[in-house]
């Protein structure tokens, strides 16, 4: 590790934090609405995206500053188990081919901005919007949590804010201005900021992949000696070598199983996906979003180069920032800590945004402020979305790292729960909403309870997301068990409420709506009576 600051690669890093800032004010008049003042603008850019700034959006989304700093730093860690990421994401999008245009269809149709929205529509029940739109707080707010953890391991390894005993504001100063600043630009430009800013730093992203994966391995001797290195590492530790052990193959498939179908139930995604202007733009995007995934294995290969490089660091996730602080010339350098430091503020944004409208539509409008304007949504939205960044700025100031990391793989297991409610009424209205209520509360309760029960050498609880599958001995992934537990409560109970004839609740969605279409008859967004004459 180089000592002091590096000038260099800070002065790039800053130049490229400047410039994506101005962009995100700039965005605030990019396709400027004649309304601005409705969570269809400011939360959805207008419902008004094409096919390629929905591929940019949806990518700086789903691939963060954390995907960038820590599946490499898993490989580093623990072989390649950590590969997981990589068949998930190529699991997912036939995946989402199927449900995700039918949710944008029936979303557009209705007016609907959230997933909670889509539920509440479609089973007629508050309460289970409720349970979905906490869950997605919930397993939101350690998220954008961790998009702060990969700046502050950028400016850590460009030795920015001094060493441990610094005092506490000057070392935390740089990560408060980022945080500023992300909280200006959401505020005033919406999920404009983001979509624009996307642009930029995925192309910074694919740059700097591209240029590692020939360059490192040229000055380290090329890939054979690469995987010779990690290979020797990890039989000394007792991993297995390259390949993982019979022992971690259930973990491997459940997580990579389980992490697919999670992945589309968080809000972000589904703000993304909504902000769409047409169904065909989706299915467009779920056949070239698989490039993200090329990308993502030779990004995971980075943690094979950090072991034969020689970097050597007490914490996992500075192992990729370090690798190229160490490899890189430093211009170069700054130009790749600023594709992780953007890649951590384009998914916070949209993350803020898609927990303040959760807010908004499903606990502020359903329970206190049902006459809501579309002016006081927005409003509302805009100061919730301050708060949650808030409350992620808190959270990585006051408490370890590794607490956060935690936190987040439970969000993993939590998202998951709404799978039957969200992806299930889409195909079916047979579901009972009680059931699926019912399955959603033993699905957390399991989750949260044996992920709470593991530990690791660092952590006495939440250690991990593995656990032995009861009946069938195996470990796998805790999110995955506590679906299949909730899917089956949920089958069991709607047969039992439909044989008591329970009160099933009032669908407003027909057939029609989940094939519709921008430019089809009929296909216009159906204001809430509240809103019903106000322009939208």
């Amino acid at each position: 590790m180089k000592d002091g600051v590096n000038g260099v690669a800070l002065g790039v890093f800053v130049f490229f934090f400047l410039a994506v800032t101005v962009l995100g004010f700039l965005a605030s008049r990019w396709r400027k609405a004649e309304n601005e003042h409705s969570l269809d603008e400011w939360g959805l850019g207008g419902r008004s995206f094409g096919t390629w700034i929905t591929w940019f959006l949806l990518g700086g989304d789903l691939y963060t500053a954390y995907t960038f700093v820590a599946v490499p730093a898993a490989i580093y860690a623990a072989g390649a188990s950590g590969f997981f990421a990589v068949p998930y994401t190529i699991l997912v999008y036939p995946l989402i081919f199927t449900f995700l245009p039918r949710l944008w269809s029936v979303s557009h149709r209705h007016g609907y901005v959230t997933t909670s929205d889509f539920v509440r529509g479609r089973f007629g029940s508050k309460g289970l919007s409720l349970a979905v739109a906490v869950t997605g707080i919930l397993a939101t707010m350690p998220y954008i949590a961790l998009q702060l953890v990969g700046i502050q391991a950028v400016l850590d390894v460009m030795g920015v804010g001094g060493g441990e005993d610094t005092n506490w504001f000057v070392k935390d100063l740089p990560l408060l201005i980022a945080f500023g600043v992300l909280a200006a630009y959401t505020y005033s430009s919406g999920l404009r900021a983001p979509a624009m800013i996307a642009f930029v730093k995925d192309t910074l992203i694919y740059i700097v992949i591209a240029v590692a994966i020939i360059y490192i391995p040229i000055k380290l001797g090329g890939f054979d000696e690469i995987f010779a290195k990690a290979g020797e590492k990890y039989t000394a530790a007792g991993a297995g070598g390259l390949v993982p052990a019979p022992a971690g193959q259930w973990t491997y498939a459940t997580l990579a199983l389980g992490s697919a179908l999670a992945l589309f139930m968080y809000p972000h995604s589904i703000t993304a996906t909504l902000s769409s202007k047409s169904r065909e733009v989706i299915r467009r995007n779920t056949t070239i979003l698989p490039l993200y995934s090329l990308m993502l294995g030779l990004l995971a290969l980075l943690g094979f180069m950090a072991i034969a490089a020689g970097v050597k660091v007490t914490n996992g996730q500075l192992a990729i920032p370090q690798l190229f602080e160490d490899m890189f010339p430093d211009w170069f350098a700054g130009v790749a800590f600023a594709a992780i430091g953007i890649g951590a503020l384009v998914p916070a944004a949209i993350m803020s945004i898609a927990a303040a409208n959760l807010f908004t539509r499903n606990i502020y409008k359903d329970f206190i402020k049902p006459d809501a304007t579309p002016e006081q949504e927005t409003k509302v939205s805009k100061l919730v979305s301050l708060l949650v960044k808030v409350g992620a700025l808190v959270f990585v100031l006051t408490m370890d790292k590794t607490v956060a990391i935690n936190f987040q793989l439970l969000g993993g297991i939590w998202i998951l729960q709404t799978f039957p409610a969200l992806v299930g009424g889409l195909f079916t209205r047979w579901f009972h909403r009680w059931a699926l209520l019912a399955g959603w509360a033993v699905g957390m309760l399991y989750g949260t309870l044996a992920a709470y029960g593991v530990a690791s050498p660092t952590q006495k609880h939440f250690g991990g997301s593995a656990k032995e599958i009861p009946g069938i001995g195996e470990i796998g992934y805790i999110g995955l068990t506590a679906f299949v537990l909730n899917v089956v409560v949920t089958v069991i109970l709607t047969f039992v409420l439909k044989a008591v004839k329970a009160p099933d609740g009032i669908d407003e969605t027909t057939p029609a709506d989940y094939t519709a279409d921008a430019g089809d008859p009929g296909v216009e967004v159906e204001l809430p009576p509240a809103t019903a004459g106000t322009s939208h």
